[in-house]
Formats: structure tokens, C-alpha cells, sequence
């Protein structure tokens, strides 16, 4: 018990010498008074002098949703990077902020906000469909024949359709240069268009060689790269939201539902 008085009491002790600006940030709401937007100010023009970039660069600037930090979502070549900066102006925080009670990665999911493409822009002649074809939301998914996590994606996919039938998959071949498999391998299933082969592929089975000649993958590797693509799976949803990596059928539903939230943008 007298431990537990004395880190208390260390910890008070700290509060009261730290400045009062900082120490507000601290608080629940990031200020004294619960509005943020009345003590602490950050202009657009001012990022931009803080960063050393020009003010055009920055794309937008509100407040965070955790207390104490600004959100700058920092235009870089042709990506938009969200950083945070805290409330003294003296700490910029680039890479993964984390709720603790979900594990949401709130920082990866504003780059995929941030980051969205048109998905008119990909055929879809060629993809193999899981799920309806009249279903109101399509996924499209970059998919490797050799890819562990794109097999592991796929048990996930029946899973959702079954739960949610106003959802389709049309699963694109993108065969990586690592697997040395893959490209035939896509070829043979897109030559096919056969979904059982895609899953037998998945499954490590072999198959036959391809029964046609087809321009299709080299088409889908050049789309890949125009949109920046690079591994698999990648999920695009219906609002052009680029997604890396394998998806959980709980996850997948959640972010297609996700709207993109506007509160506490900043107007300059």
C-alpha cells in the first residue's frame, strides 16, 4: 500500500511541474474546458511551416480522435500519409495508432480512406465470382493461385456470402513473381474460368497446363502496378478502399459498412 502512495504521489508531483498546455492534453478531452477548438489552434499554413512542406501538400487537418493530437494527412508523391501532431506543436507521430480495447489500427485505416481508387477502371471479364452476380456489393480481390494467406482469405469469402448474400467476390489473377507456379497456374484458371480450380491451386493440387492463349494476366500485373498493388490478397472494396492482406469475414463486413467520418474537420 505505501508503494502504491508513493507512485501516486510521484505522478502528482510530475503533473505540476510539467507546462499547463501540455498537461491539458493529458485530460479526456484534450483541454480544460471540453473544446478543443477554443484553446488550441493549427492553420493549414502553419502545418505546412512546421512540416517544411508546401501548404498545397496538405491535404486536410482536424482533430484526432485521440485526445491531445491533430491529424495531418500529408500529401507524398502520389499517396496521402496521415501523421498526428500533438497539441504543444513540438511531436509528430508517423506509423501505427492503435485502440487498445479493439485493436483497430486507426492510422491504417485513414491511409485506406485517404488512398481510394475507381474501381471502373477494372475489368471484370475475367474474374472468377463467389457469391451472386446481382449482389448490391462487390469486392474485387487480387488473388495469387500460391498465395497461403490468399487460401486462408478464401474460406473467409464463404463465409460471408453465406451470411451476407447482398455481397459477391470477383477474384482477379495476380500471380507474384516470387511463386514460379503462379503464372501458369493463373493462366490455366483464367483460361478455364474455373473457380474449383483457383481453390484446388489454393489447396497445393496440381494442375493441368493452360488450354488457351491469353493476354489477360499480363494485363491484370499492368493494372496491379498502375494502382499500386503489389501483394496479395488485396481487397478493393465498392468506394475504391484499397486492402492489403487477409481480412477476417467479421473484419471484411465491418469496413465495407464503415462510413468515413467528416467530424471535427478544420476549415481554413
Amino acid at each position: 500500500m505505501n508503494r502504491k502512495i508513493r507512485l501516486l504521489s510521484l505522478c502528482f508531483l510530475l503533473l505540476l511541474l510539467l507546462p499547463a498546455g501540455i498537461v491539458s492534453a493529458f485530460t479526456k478531452d484534450g483541454c480544460g474546458d471540453g473544446e478543443c477548438r477554443s484553446c488550441h489552434q493549427l492553420s493549414k499554413q502553419d502545418a505546412a511551416q512546421l512540416l517544411a512542406v508546401e501548404e498545397k501538400n496538405i491535404v486536410d487537418l482536424k482533430m484526432s480522435e485521440v485526445p491531445g493530437l491533430w491529424e495531418i494527412d500529408l500529401q507524398e508523391q502520389e499517396k496521402v500519409i496521415p501523421l498526428f501532431m500533438d497539441f504543444s506543436k513540438q511531436y509528430l507521430i508517423s506509423g501505427s495508432v492503435i485502440k487498445i480495447d479493439n485493436r483497430q489500427n486507426i492510422t491504417q485505416e485513414r491511409f485506406v480512406d485517404l488512398n481510394r481508387i475507381d474501381v471502373g477502371q477494372i475489368p471484370l471479364e475475367d474474374a472468377l465470382l463467389i457469391g451472386k452476380p446481382t449482389a448490391k456489393n462487390r469486392i474485387i480481390i487480387f488473388d495469387d493461385p500460391q498465395c497461403p494467406y490468399c487460401a486462408k482469405l478464401q474460406k473467409e469469402l464463404r463465409g460471408v456470402v453465406n451470411k451476407r448474400p447482398d455481397i459477391a467476390f470477383y477474384i482477379k489473377m495476380f500471380p507474384l513473381a516470387s511463386h514460379p507456379e503462379a503464372y501458369a497456374r493463373a493462366k490455366a484458371i483464367v483460361c478455364a474460368n474455373s473457380l474449383a480450380m483457383l481453390e484446388d491451386s489454393l489447396a497445393g493440387k496440381s494442375l493441368a497446363p493452360p488450354t488457351c492463349e491469353t493476354d489477360r494476366i499480363e494485363k491484370n500485373l499492368a493494372l496491379a502496378a498502375s494502382i499500386g498493388i503489389r501483394s496479395t490478397p488485396t481487397l478493393i472494396l465498392p468506394d475504391g478502399r484499397v486492402l492489403p492482406g487477409y481480412k477476417s469475414a467479421e473484419d471484411i463486413i465491418r469496413l465495407l459498412e464503415k462510413p468515413i467520418s467528416k467530424e471535427n474537420n478544420i476549415s481554413n
